[in-house]
């Protein structure tokens, strides 16, 4: 019975030493665990590192292609090649610019009339003239102004001065024109409207709100002396040709 009980007492101490040591080594894992944790979590931080690492990489290649783009950017555009800008006339912005006034040295010109002969300012030298400008052949008041200027003939002769009406019309219908109404004197067609804007006649009307380039009725006297004597614009046409006259007379 003795030996029994001694068997049972050493039983119970080694149950109670391995019961003992059963947290010993549980703490022992539990330490080597939580160092196991701590490399691991050392190790992710460096990973992470290298991860970050990689976008500056990306960084380097985006800036040493950023220069490439901006010398792209700076190339200067072609230039393109200027369109040529229209001469300036006479009646710029569509006013009337008097070039020509009182005094003023009539403007040289050569211009065909209406039977195609050349009629140059050099032919009129030394003689007192009449230029009229008007818009168009054959229209109601341009009409009127020339058969004013007809029925007059025969005084601006007597006084030896010549009446020279000039528009942008052609030769051929200046032709039927003064057929047609019996004009005696001489009508010179300015197609280009040179000999018209260099007197200052070629303006911007408006008729009904509509604006538009056009002549203006003028007319200049010039002297002998091949300077203009008196000048009138914006004509009206009654009354206009005594005007004429009357200042022929002063």
């Amino acid at each position: 019975m003795a030996k029994v009980k001694k068997k049972a007492a050493k039983g119970k101490a080694k149950s109670k030493a391995s019961r003992k040591a059963r947290p010993a080594d549980k703490a022992a894992k539990s330490a080597r665990k939580a160092k196991a944790k701590a490399k691991a979590a050392r190790a992710k931080p460096a990973k992470a590192k290298a991860a970050k690492a990689e976008p500056a990489s990306a960084k380097a290649a985006k800036s040493a292609s950023e220069p490439k783009a901006k010398a792209a950017k700076a190339k200067p555009a072609k230039a393109k090649p200027a369109k040529a800008q229209p001469a300036k006339v006479a009646a710029a912005a569509g006013k009337a610019t008097p070039i020509i006034d009182v005094g003023s040295l009539a403007p040289a010109f050569t211009l065909k009339d209406q039977s195609g002969a050349s009629v140059s300012s050099d032919d009129l030298r030394g003689k007192p003239y009449v230029l009229y400008f008007y818009p168009k052949d054959d229209t109601s008041g341009c009409t009127a102004e020339a058969c004013a200027f007809r029925d007059s003939s025969p005084r601006f002769g007597e006084r030896g001065v010549r009446v020279i009406g000039v528009s942008p019309d052609s030769e051929a219908s200046h032709q039927r024109f003064a057929s047609k109404y019996g004009l005696p004197f001489t009508l010179l067609s300015d197609p280009e409207k040179q000999l018209i804007q260099a007197y200052g006649a070629w303006v911007e009307k408006q008729n009904y709100g509509r604006k538009y380039m056009g002549v203006q009725r003028s007319t200049f006297l010039v002297g002998a002396d091949g300077t203009v004597q008196k000048a009138w614009r914006s004509v009206k046409v009654p009354g206009h040709v005594d005007a004429v006259l009357a200042a022929m007379q002063s």
